[in-house]
């Protein structure tokens, strides 16, 4: 098997070349995802090898490139579109609700919508405004979407071609400041043996406590449990993996074996993922849990700018303070 070490910029990158060679129908479009090879280079040399009728650059206009994949899904292709950064989707929001999310149901099933908006998402990289968001919630909260979110490159090579092979409208979610981390990737394996697109799985085991996180916060978790592991203390990490639908079943049998959890992500509390998360957890795992299920989350402000991020960004020691708080009731 080839198994190679890469970044998860570079996994992306790969997948992606894997679509467009095993598809003709996959087509690539963005803000300057060809010539250029996208601002993060994830697309890089994918217009030279397959031409500028397969990967296409846009206009700077986001509602435009989803309005126009979504007349290209319901023509037969496969349309994946890059939005440059997480701040600037919005202008594509209603194309995104009112149209990818809505055409399956509202066609009583008769058209689908396989498409893939791959957004950049989450700080930590010194940028200005509108281009450190966690905006997660707002699609995963929206019936007729499904989201996903790597946090390693081997789940990065897979899933985004998982997502493209899927039938179903999916936004796919990467952790831009873990994209030039490294890490193995089985270049050979099928994808038809791959982990489920939209399953969760255990990161790390443990049995003290469970620490449930996605993209960017994943590495965090997994620092923390080393950390908390030189004191003794054995923390399971779960990277969810699939934020709608969510999948908690990993989560809820480490946690009727630990007792006590504690739900990490980058988006505000208010509202957040964690808000739900805990709230099922709560209610399957009630007579298991030693302590309240606690978030440790981004604050309820809008990003702050790139000198004072690290104030607000979950850290390790915001994770750690919080298992040892569980272990206080």
């Amino acid at each position: 098997m080839a198994t190679e070490t890469l970044t998860l910029g570079k996994a992306l990158n790969t997948g992606l070349r894997r679509a467009l060679e095993n598809d003709p129908k996959v087509v690539i479009m963005g803000e300057d995802v060809g010539k250029l090879g996208g601002v993060f280079r994830i697309t890089d040399g994918l217009q030279k090898d397959f031409g500028d009728q397969r990967v296409i650059d846009t206009p700077l206009a986001e509602s435009g490139i989803i309005g126009t994949a979504v007349g290209l899904a319901i023509r037969g292709y496969r349309p994946v579109c890059e939005i440059q950064f997480d701040g600037f989707v919005y202008p594509a929001y209603d194309q995104i609700v009112s149209q990818v999310a809505k055409m399956h149901y509202r066609s009583q099933g008769k058209v689908r919508i396989p498409m893939v908006i791959r957004i950049p998402y989450g700080g930590g990289i010194g940028a200005v405004e509108h281009h450190s968001e966690s905006p997660e919630a707002y699609f995963a909260h929206t019936a007729g979407l499904k989201v996903v979110t790597c946090a390693n490159p081997q789940d990065a090579y897979v899933m985004i071609q998982q997502a493209i092979a899927s039938d179903d409208p999916i936004v796919f979610l990467e952790p831009k400041r873990r994209y030039w981390e490294k890490g193995p990737v089985d270049l050979d394996a099928p994808l038809a043996d791959a982990y489920p697109l939209h399953s969760a799985r255990v990161a790390r085991p443990g049995t003290d406590a469970t620490v449930l996180a996605y993209g960017p916060m994943v590495r965090t978790a997994l620092d923390a449990a080393t950390a908390a592991a030189e004191d003794g203390r054995e923390l399971e990490v779960v990277d969810l993996r699939t934020l709608s639908p969510l999948d908690l079943t990993a989560a809820y049998e480490s946690v009727r074996r630990t007792g006590r959890c504690v739900v990490v992500h980058e988006a505000p509390g208010n509202l957040g993922l964690g808000s739900e998360i805990a709230a099922r957890v709560t209610e399957e795992c009630f007579y298991s849990l030693e302590s309240p299920v606690l978030r440790v989350t981004g604050f309820d402000t809008p990003y702050p700018a790139s000198r004072v991020e690290e104030e607000y960004l979950p850290d390790l020691d915001r994770v750690l303070d919080a298992v040892d708080r569980t272990f206080g009731w």
